[in-house]
């Protein structure tokens, strides 16, 4: 697989991860609680996507394999790690939905 087909896997699931984390805190703020927190499972699935080929970049490049660092590159890791901060936050938006739902009186 080429160089720049790689990276685009990183941008790709890492913005499904993103805009899933999104679409997670929208549903919690309705409070669709289990849909979001399917939602979020996504979110896991794609980001380990992202990270499997982010490890298979950084063994390669420890044995001695030269990768480009090009702007497509730190483009992608910008993504992935855009990703994984808005997925942690979705778990905390998530939780305090949660727990404003229940202080409001819902079950």
């Amino acid at each position: 697989m080429e160089n720049q087909d790689i990276i685009m896997g990183i941008i790709i699931h890492g913005g499904n991860a993103r805009s899933d984390a999104m679409r997670a805190m929208a549903l919690a703020k309705n409070a669709k609680f289990s849909e979001a927190e399917q939602l979020m499972e996504q979110v896991n699935e794609e980001l380990n996507k992202a990270h499997r080929i982010q490890t298979d970049l950084i063994q390669a490049e420890s044995r001695g394999e030269s990768t480009e660092v090009s702007l497509l590159m730190v483009h992608a890791q910008d993504h992935f790690m855009n990703a994984m901060t808005v997925k942690d936050l979705a778990l905390e938006i998530i939780n305090l939905n949660k727990k404003i739902y229940q202080l409001l009186g819902g079950n």
